[in-house]
């Protein structure tokens, strides 16, 4: 009985498909920095522990008036010119809200800053919580001027009071915050909040103050923040979590996920402190000559690691003009989709990773359009299997291609082991011979992989596309309650490395599916080349990969999104009818035979480039070792 051996350009072909998918779940998983030592650990759930008790201070009706002469005095020692601010009836921590149907805002009058920014229609870890999605609360975020004056103080307007001033315009709220030296010398914050909107106006300014502050360098704003977990799997939504910006006339680059990560762009437009779904944007109408961005990974050990992700920090220098600080800004506060950032036309889509070069374009271009178009009118559990049908049925063709370039190969497979027979002691003639015999043959061994590298993209681009999709954030689909989300059928009463303390079914199925795929071409493809002396054994090869591709399905893809697990479930399912309809109905090995030998009764069809360059080479190798011989 003849020894089956695997097609040369299927292996090629999932040699890439799961060189890329290794590669795509490497740049996924933690980093080895993230899984520091037991001490870390430790020191960090006290660090969390700690933050997870604080709560905001209750707001107090006392006025600082002059009858406080003694807090009067401190503070008057430590603010100096500021001091003015602290004899104002507004002197007492308080706040005013601002609100919309999409936000509400709660702004300090000590600070100057929001304190609490809760999305009103999102709520967190699941549906049904009852618990809004809070960007900011309990001192998780802070941002600061740092104030240097001309007798050399050194003030945060974090510990200052500013007098507020809320008023309408039409629907849009305004609020100014004014903390002020004297009556008319003050640093302003303004804040316009209109309806229908994430996003407001945020301007720095101040007025009379050249002769309080030194303005001969710029000033600090330091802009930090501790992002909050908002989803059911931390260490998922933390991947997806990092500082994103813009800078140099559109170019964009993130901080990475790691420890201790820096950035120092040139002329920012943006700086976005990215989670997996939402974003809080600091966003400028002139460019800020430079920034310094830091992020830092909070979570050590998902198990006890559970109430923020990342640290994120924002060092920006504010420019004096004229003595004056006069800076437009707009922070954004909400969703991160792709189609709410885009409407704003301010590149702010760019935070979300669609993928580089072709791998962008694919979801900018088909996957989102499409995907957007059907769920309009369907569930998207439904959308997400006819998205996929839909782009199965698109690449039939090159399928169709591949598997009868693999057809192809097999009829000839009888005549390549004769060559390799007769050619045994001489390697080089034997691929001299099997050129010759393809090209009479009108058979080309590339033209079962090429099709292959052309799906390889839209894998790829699958990958970027649904783990970045928020309109699947908390929809169900069967026992899927969050296709956002890993879908959860068990809880394991222990934890087991890389795969997790519970068991997803869509990644089971998935497994299934890839196992049975992968027995079909290993067991009815079988029309590779000849086993070369000194290589490794395909056979063997392929037959482990049989079983270790869906074990990596199972591990990488338990805490993955249902929705791509779903996706990937049904690919395959498509892929297994589609080869098993071409094979028993379309591609008859009788006809291809006869065309073969009918080819080779032809004309030799001319050589391609490629083909001629090969060629060459051979011949040139041949002359060598003939040379060597005679000397």
């Amino acid at each position: 009985m003849e020894e089956k051996k695997f097609d040369l350009n299927s292996i090629i072909g999932f040699v890439l498909l799961f060189g890329i998918l290794f590669w795509i779940m490497y740049q996924n998983q933690p980093t080895a920095e993230q899984l520091a030592a037991e001490k870390a650990k430790k020191e960090l759930a006290q660090k969390q522990a700690k933050q997870a008790s604080k709560v905001v201070a209750p707001i107090t009706e006392t006025t600082l008036t002059t009858a406080d002469s003694t807090e009067l005095n401190a503070l008057k020692s430590t603010m100096g010119a500021f001091a003015y601010s602290a004899t104002l009836p507004s002197a007492k921590e308080q706040v005013t809200t601002l609100e919309n149907n999409l936000l509400r805002l709660k702004i300090s009058n000590k600070g100057g800053y929001i304190t609490e920014a809760v999305l009103k229609n999102h709520e967190r870890l699941k549906k049904g919580s009852g618990q809004l999605v809070t960007l900011i609360r309990n001192n998780n975020s802070q941002l600061s001027l740092s104030l240097k004056t001309q007798d050399n103080r050194l003030l945060q307007t974090e510990d200052l009071f500013f007098e507020p001033n809320l008023t309408k315009s039409g629907e849009d709220q305004i609020l100014t915050l004014r903390l002020k030296t004297a009556a008319d010398a003050y640093l302003e914050y303004r804040y316009v909040l209109k309806p229908n909107n994430y996003m407001l106006d945020f301007d720095v300014r101040s007025q009379g103050l050249s002769k309080v502050l030194n303005t001969a360098q710029p000033i600090d704003m330091q802009w930090d923040m501790q992002t909050y977990c908002n989803e059911k799997s931390v260490g998922y939504e933390n991947r997806y979590t990092d500082i994103r910006f813009e800078y140099e006339d559109g170019k964009d680059d993130y901080t990475g996920q790691g420890k201790d990560s820096e950035e120092s762009p040139n002329k920012v437009s943006f700086i976005a402190f990215k989670q997996h779904f939402f974003s809080t944007i600091l966003l400028t109408k002139s460019p800020f000559e430079k920034a310094k961005l830091y992020s830092d990974n909070l979570v050590q050990d998902e198990e006890i690691d559970t109430l923020v992700t990342k640290q994120f920090k924002a060092t920006i220098p504010l420019a004096f003009h004229g003595g004056e600080l006069n800076n437009q800004m707009n922070l954004y506060l909400g969703p991160t989709d792709y189609a709410t950032l885009k409407a704003y036309d301010r590149n702010l889509d760019k935070i979300i990773p669609l993928g580089w070069g072709i791998f962008g374009w694919i979801n900018k271009f088909i996957f989102i359009p499409l995907f957007g178009f059907l769920s309009s009118f369907i569930a998207y559990g439904i959308a997400i299997i006819v998205f996929t049908i839909i782009i199965k049925i698109a690449m039939s063709p090159i399928t169709y291609k591949s598997f009868l370039s693999q057809a192809k190969m097999k009829v000839l497979r009888p005549e390549i082991n004769e060559l390799s027979e007769k050619f045994k002691k001489d390697p080089l003639k034997k691929q001299q011979e099997t050129m010759k015999l393809y090209n009479k043959a009108g058979v080309s061994p590339l033209a079962g992989c090429i099709p292959a590298l052309i799906q390889l993209p839209f894998m790829y681009a699958s990958f970027q596309f649904f783990p970045s999709a928020f309109e699947l954030r908390q929809k169900s689909f069967l026992w899927a309650d969050d296709l956002s989300s890993f879908d959860q059928i068990a809880q394991l009463p222990f934890h087991i490395p890389l795969y997790g303390s519970h068991i997803s079914l869509f990644p089971i199925l998935a497994a299934i599916a890839i196992f049975f795929y992968m027995k079909m071409t290993s067991g009815d493809q079988q029309m590779a080349a000849p086993q070369q002396e000194g290589m490794p054994d395909m056979t063997k090869i392929m037959k482990m990969m049989i079983y270790i591709s869906p074990v990596m399905m199972l591990i990488f893809f338990n805490s993955y999104g249902a929705g791509l697990s779903l996706y990937n479930f049904i690919s395959n399912l498509i892929t297994i009818g589609i080869m098993f309809v071409i094979k028993k109905y379309i591609v008859d090995p009788e006809k291809i035979h006869a065309q073969i030998q009918e080819n080779k009764l032809k004309e030799p069809k001319k050589q391609g480039r490629f083909q001629q360059k090969l060629q060459q080479m051979m011949e040139e190798a041949e002359a060598q070792k003939a040379q060597q011989k005679k000397k």
